[in-house]
């Protein structure tokens, strides 16, 4: 039995879109945590209310909560009520890195890329829209994961029902230029950079079926890029995080056209940990198994 940790919470499942994700993720951890002598209990804000933690005598957290309500800051900002350290990012972290709009707000103020895109609402000029960000456009919600509500627009005169979709999902919806090329992943674990994974998807639609249900996408770690560009990616993937405030481990996602200028698309503070997971297949090529990745992510908990 490892003792250094304490009595363990892994989180999952919780009230978001990503529900039925978050509980494969945390199932995963668990079992990785309790097979390497951690003494890990399985924990449902659906079902529990977060000051049982205390109660209970819970030391740390192990955050495999998706989406809202567990990736945003709420859950990070009760656990530091409760002065339980938990993994992954802080509260603002968490809150700026779920919100799609307001990352790339950060990221254009410390200068690196990002796609172009709109805020839209019912009232947006779509013809207007797509002039200015050209075809095909991404339309999604602005604080959801996993492609929930997202939509490959082709036709101006899709805007208005891709819009009506995200909007079911979120009252802010943004629409992002499409960036023709290499769709690539970066996780990073503390200040190492992981290897990039680099992911074909079936007619380059990398949907919520794709990402989490099918084996129809293929992934490729080692990338296959050049050494010398692949260390570019990373340590822009790293700068991208830190400017976020970022911490512990998390995943960024970005594309890199075919003159080799890479686009940041988002940051993932809590990824997948599901047997279609990414960083895991990239910790694997680091030299991680999977239950050294959770070891050393749980490792970093922390307050503050």
């Amino acid at each position: 039995m490892q003792t250094r940790f304490g009595k363990v919470a892994v989180l999952m499942g919780g009230a978001s879109a990503e529900r039925e994700v978050s509980l494969m993720s945390g199932k995963a951890v668990l079992a990785a945590l309790q097979g390497a002598g951690v003494d890990a209990h399985a924990f449902d804000p659906a079902d529990t209310d977060l000051h049982v933690l205390k109660d209970e005598g819970y030391d740390r957290a192990f955050l495999a909560l998706h989406g809202r309500g567990g990736e945003d800051g709420t859950v990070q900002g009760m656990l530091e009520m409760l002065g339980i350290p938990y993994t992954g990012s802080g509260v603002m972290a968490s809150a700026v890195s779920m919100d799609k709009w307001r990352t790339k707000l950060v990221w254009l103020a410390a200068g690196l890329p990002t796609p172009r895109f709109h805020i839209i609402d019912e009232t947006s000029d779509w013809a207007a829209v797509a002039a200015d960000l050209g075809l095909p456009i991404f339309v999604k919600p602005v604080h959801e994961g996993s492609s929930m509500g997202a939509t490959k627009v082709t036709d101006a005169s899709q805007l208005a029902e891709a819009w009506a979709l995200a909007a079911r999902y979120d009252t802010l919806v943004i629409a992002e230029e499409f960036i023709e090329g290499q769709e690539l992943t970066i996780p990073f674990l503390g200040d190492e950079v992981l290897p990039v994974v680099r992911i074909v998807a079936p007619d380059g639609n990398y949907d919520y079926q794709h990402k989490y249900f099918t084996d129809d996408t293929q992934y490729f770690c080692p990338s296959g890029l050049p050494a010398a560009q692949e260390a570019e990616l990373q340590a822009l993937m790293l700068r991208a995080a830190k400017v976020l405030a970022c911490r512990g481990w998390g995943r960024g996602d970005l594309i890199l056209t075919a003159e080799g200028k890479p686009y940041l698309l988002e940051m993932n503070t809590t990824p997948g940990m599901t047997g279609h997971s990414l960083v895991p297949m990239s910790a694997r090529v680091a030299g991680y198994d999977f239950a050294a990745l959770c070891l050393s992510i749980l490792e970093k908990a922390r307050l503050g």
